[in-house]
């Protein structure tokens, strides 16, 4: 079966049934939300309650394991007071079920859970202040250091060996080089992995390890509105890129999904360190390597999202959401440089920090 054909392709009335049928609920109202690779729907239930259906890839759905430590990671976060998703319990007490589908190209397997609906709105959405900002590098830090004391009998399962998301990995890319033939963003992308295997690599041994959420992005951050009509972090979504990584990973990977919203990209930094280092101060050597981690990032998503669309060009649309904002920021970012860049964002997370303490 190919990876083409592993996204699941269920009408509402095969979602109603399932619901049903695994749950004891009936659907009032169902939409269908956006994902990468999986199938989710908004599921609001005559019974009471608002929830997320997933239905897992057939890929993914083949390590079942690893969705049950990530699910349990969600209810641990939500056990030590941040805004996780709880996967609600099926008929057999299960938080997991397998269910055997046919999406159109024969029966597969999908991995299905019922997570609760966590209120607001994206980020992406929202206007990213620098207070916003702040909150954002401080609930990722916040978020590693309790995932750090996660305990589970197959934690190891998150030592995910040659995982092409992790910044652990960023050689792993020259695999797909040949999806930017012919385009002048080429050799900034080569240029930036040559940068990570001569600065980041030997410095790794400093870097201090974690679990890491892997995806702290721009559509996987809710944010409501307080009673000060500030936004407030409400919720954290998408657990599925979880890896045993390290702490400045979680943070370059968080500065470059909000330079993606931000007018002026390279302004995001600050803030986001500042926050960050409220709860966790950076050591010389994750300070060193952040600039090529948030550069090797751009690179990762922009050559996998345009991989992805060779494999579902029906889908190109949101797979090529932060690829399309990259394109530009990446090579503005190279061409600035790494002292210039560096600049910018440690002066301005003090001058954020030296505002903070006199508030």
């Amino acid at each position: 079966m190919s990876v083409k054909h592993a996204k699941p392709n269920l009408n509402q009335s095969q979602v109603a049934e399932m619901v049903k049928r695994l749950f004891s609920l009936t659907a009032s109202e169902m939409r269908s939300l956006p994902s990468y690779d999986d199938q989710n729907f908004y599921v609001a239930a005559v019974e009471g309650g608002e929830y997320v259906l997933k239905i897992m890839n057939s890929e993914d759905s083949k390590n079942p394991t690893l969705i049950e430590v990530q699910t349990y990671a969600m209810a641990f976060l939500d056990q030590n007071g941040l805004p996780a998703q709880k996967a609600i319990p099926n008929t057999a007490g299960q938080p997991i079920s397998m269910e055997e589908i046919d999406c159109g190209y024969g029966c597969q397997t999908y991995l299905v859970r019922l997570l609760t609906y966590l209120p607001g709105i994206t980020i992406s959405k929202a206007p990213l202040t620098p207070q916003l900002l702040y909150e954002t590098g401080k609930m990722a830090a916040r978020m590693d250091t309790i995932l750090q004391k996660l305990e589970h009998p197959n934690l190891s399962m998150l030592q995910r060996e040659n995982f092409i998301w992790s910044l652990s990995y960023v050689p792993l890319l020259e695999t797909y080089m040949n999806v930017l033939d012919g385009d002048p963003l080429q050799e900034v992308v080569k240029s930036v992995i040559h940068q990570y295997k001569t600065s980041v690599v030997p410095q790794r041994s400093s870097f201090r390890k974690c679990i890491n959420h892997g995806d702290f992005n721009d559509l996987n951050v809710l944010v409501q509105r307080d009673e000060s009509d500030s936004y407030r972090i409400s919720g954290i979504l998408d657990f599925g890129d979880m890896n045993s990584g390290y702490y400045i990973h979680e943070l370059s990977i968080n500065i470059m999904y909000m330079m993606m919203e931000h007018p002026k990209p390279i302004e995001v930094g600050g803030p986001i360190i500042a926050g960050w280092e409220s709860v966790l101060p950076l050591n010389e050597a994750e300070k060193d390597c952040l600039y090529v981690l948030v550069l090797s990032r751009f690179c990762q998503s922009l050559v996998l999202a345009r991989y992805s669309v060779t494999l579902h060009p029906e889908n190109a649309e949101y797979l090529m959401i932060s690829s399309k904002k990259g394109v530009h920021i990446l090579p503005q970012l190279w061409e600035l440089g790494k002292e210039q860049v560096e600049k910018v964002w440690f002066q301005s997370a003090a001058q954020f920090r030296d505002t903070h303490q006199m508030k």
